[in-house]
């Protein structure tokens, strides 16, 4: 969409003084003949201004310093590829003061020194369109669809989750995921009243007006301007995994933002900024994960125990354990999901361990990791081996804890900033 003739829009001022647009009152700054309307975000460093300034002034400031003086100074090397709207395209700079470099003594909290800021900062200056791939799938249901039709797309498509098109409204109004898959079959799986093989009939917008009786909540995404530091806030606060980004002028989703994109991300590009000292630190120490009452379920129970506790404990995976009590395997929500491709959703009284063995294909499996290693070597780990959790085990191999990205970026990210998003 065009404009046939240059026009401009109000700019809120700045707060930085090197800013072009920073002098009271605001300026009126030409719209880029791309947007249809002013919607981008001029300042990602988290402290408003959020009119509309054009393309040519996204992402146009860094994040605020940390030390006006006495600093040393890092630089990230811009991300930028040409014709991206979105994108940013400028370098992002950190400054970095005498205590950031491990020259002072610094609080008893590991995550509120200077230092442990450094992922806040890179995260705010950074759009959620900076972590969309180049190219990707992208698979949209309408909710007209029927609902086992719809699992075996999600799974011949190799994708968790798909965005719900409604055609009498023209919008978005949710995602369809793994869990109702797995809130399905334990509906009904041994209702009296209806069958399994009667709800496989049912449309998708059925199972939402029956599963959500009317308490349709509207659907959390996030605008490809809004920043990173954003977006994790949006998947830890809401408790979900899977956030669509949206562009605010077509309406169309550009891709679905993850933990493990996000720390993917971060990994790569967080390589050319300080490191800040808690990463040396052990898991035990930094106390990162979840340590008490760890849902677990035995590899002799059935498949239907497993889901009830994803049901009532609301947790991503299971580490299943022997009869010593020793972590062998791992069985995850998406493991429920093949099923439907197999068809075997209909006996759900096999063992976890069958299960597991009969896997189509090789998913991510049982990683472990140990108190006494670093909270770096975790997350290159998870980042490596591209896990949603890492299974903390004693040298017996005996469980002791979890470990998602979900606590990686809440300690990385929103701890420093004073937000504890995890448990709010």
């Amino acid at each position: 969409l065009t404009h046939a003739k240059s026009t401009s829009v109000l700019c809120p001022p700045c707060p930085y003084p090197s800013s072009p647009h920073s002098s009271a009152p605001s300026q009126r700054l030409p719209v880029s003949p791309k947007l249809e309307s002013c919607s981008a975000v001029c300042c990602p460093c988290g402290v408003g201004n959020r009119g509309i300034c054009g393309e040519h002034l996204l992402l146009q400031h860094p994040p605020a310093p940390l030390r006006q003086e006495g600093a040393e100074t890092w630089q990230l090397s811009s991300l930028a590829r040409a014709g991206d709207r979105w994108r940013s395209t400028r370098p992002v700079t950190f400054t970095l003061g005498n205590e950031m470099l491990g020259m002072g003594p610094g609080p008893e909290n590991e995550f509120q020194t200077p230092d442990a800021e450094v992922y806040m900062h890179f995260m705010r200056s950074h759009c959620c369109y900076d972590a969309v791939p180049t190219s990707c799938k992208l698979v949209v249901f309408d909710v007209s669809l029927e609902i086992k039709k719809a699992f075996v797309a999600l799974v011949a498509n190799g994708v968790r989750a798909a965005p719900l098109w409604d055609s009498k409204t023209q919008s978005f109004v949710g995602m369809l995921t793994i869990t109702d898959f797995i809130n399905i079959l334990h509906r009904y799986y041994r209702s009296p009243l209806v069958q399994i093989y009667e709800v496989e009939e049912h449309k998708i917008e059925t199972w939402r007006e029956v599963y959500l009786q009317g308490s349709f909540k509207p659907l959390v995404y996030i605008s490809p301007s809004n920043s990173l530091f954003d977006a994790v806030y949006s998947l830890i606060k809401h408790k979900i995994h899977r956030l669509p980004v949206i562009e605010p002028i077509s309406g169309n989703v550009l891709h679905i933002l993850t933990h493990k994109r996000i720390l993917k991300f971060l990994h790569i590009f967080g390589s050319t900024i300080p490191k800040p000292r808690f990463l040396k630190k052990t898991v035990q120490e930094l106390c990162v994960g979840t340590f008490r009452d760890v849902a677990v379920v035995p590899e002799t129970a059935p498949v239907y125990t497993a889901l009830e506790i994803f049901v009532d404990r609301r947790v991503s995976a299971l580490p299943v354990i022997n009869d010593a009590g020793q972590v062998v395997g791992l069985y995850s929500r998406f493991d429920v999901i093949h099923l439907a491709a197999q068809k075997t959703y209909n006996n759900l009284d096999i063992s976890v361990r069958e299960a597991l063995r009969q896997r189509t294909i090789c998913l991510e499996g049982v990683l472990t990791c140990y108190p006494h290693e670093t909270m770096e070597d975790v997350i290159d780990r998870m980042a490596k081996e591209q896990v949603h959790r890492l299974v903390l085990v004693d040298e017996n191999q005996y469980p002791r804890g979890i470990i998602s990205l979900s606590d990686i970026l809440q300690a990385l990210v929103l701890t420093p900033a004073g937000i504890d998003a995890l448990n709010s």
